[in-house]
């Protein structure tokens, strides 16, 4: 049996459409649909049946997709034997992250390995968490740095392993001369009355934003869906808005406002995801390693600004 169309079937499986899992493979329906066609031929048995505008796999396409996931884990090992193999560490990672991580962390990661192996190619994808973990299941990307908003210290991991990596707490982002701008902390309750800007290509950041203040008795007013936080930081500076955003986001300056700590305190945990049956895959183990030492340095440097009165408000 053909390998690329036992990983369609998987993807099948798991979008539910012809539709949906042409668009993730980047194919069309009718391409999905042969390919499940012949592998059905191979098999002599029927793999998938028809369920109004989706498919449902057969009790044959189930046994099947649970040997196609045993396999792909297999090749995994595989691969990482022989990368050890090799005198030195290079070839391609494909590495996910959102961006404020990724600004934060993947930009020095990705730096600090091509001084060290200069033959290792990171190439980095913006990618939302759940998407990440959808590219790594499907062998899309090698490495996806998720957080907890997406689901992914509770979702069913059968595909991947998780390493917490960093918490980010949570900041009220204000124009300089705001009324609160003063303030040592702020609740979301201290909000309610302002107008909001809200970064849009993050949907769970978003939803998770909106139901913190939903649990404070109010709807959010936006007046800025921002595509980035580039849109939203200067909505902010302009005096237009207010927003919540990442404390990764505010380790570089931003012009014209003022971040304050939210009270109690609102923190959202950081993982890197990995394929099981990579970790000892040596450009998995070296971007994994890099990872927690980078993400170790900026907590310190987090703590040492925090206790000199000199970092984020």
């Amino acid at each position: 049996m053909d390998l690329i169309r036992l990983r369609t079937l998987r993807e099948l499986a798991r979008c539910g459409t012809m539709a949906a899992t042409a668009e993730f493979l980047h194919l069309t329906p009718s391409a999905v649909s042969q390919q499940v066609a012949q592998l059905e031929r191979e098999a002599d048995v029927a793999l998938i049946e028809r369920r109004g505008r989706g498919v449902a796999l057969t009790p044959a396409g189930t046994r099947l997709v649970a040997h196609v996931e045993r396999i792909l884990v297999i090749l995994d090992e595989a691969r990482s034997e022989l990368a050890q193999l090799r005198s030195e560490i290079a070839g391609e990672l494909r590495v996910a992250a959102f961006p404020s991580i990724a600004v934060a962390l993947v930009a020095p990661i990705v730096h600090n390995l091509r001084q060290a192996y200069p033959r290792l190619e990171v190439v980095v994808a913006d990618l939302e968490p759940q998407e990440s973990l959808s590219a790594l299941s499907a062998w899309q990307i090698d490495v996806a740095v998720v957080d907890d908003l997406a689901g992914a210290s509770k979702a069913r991991q059968e595909h991947y392993e998780l390493i917490p990596l960093t918490e980010d707490r949570l900041h009220v982002l204000l124009p300089v001369n705001h009324p609160l701008a003063m303030r040592a902390t702020l609740t979301i309750a201290d909000l309610q009355d302002e107008a909001w800007a809200l970064d849009s290509t993050n949907s769970s950041f978003g939803e998770f934003i909106a139901n913190l203040c939903r649990r404070s008795g109010f709807t959010p007013r936006i007046n800025a869906h921002c595509a980035g936080f580039e849109m939203v930081a200067a909505m902010v500076a302009s005096g237009n808005s207010i927003s919540v955003v990442s404390g990764l986001r505010l380790l570089r300056p931003v012009e014209g406002v003022t971040a304050v700590r939210l009270a109690p305190a609102i923190q959202r945990k950081i993982f890197l995801a990995y394929r099981k049956g990579e970790r000892e895959h040596p450009a998995v183990t070296v971007f994994l390693d890099e990872a927690v030492r980078t993400a170790g340095v900026l907590e310190g440097y987090q703590r040492e600004e925090a206790e000199s009165g000199s970092g984020l408000a």
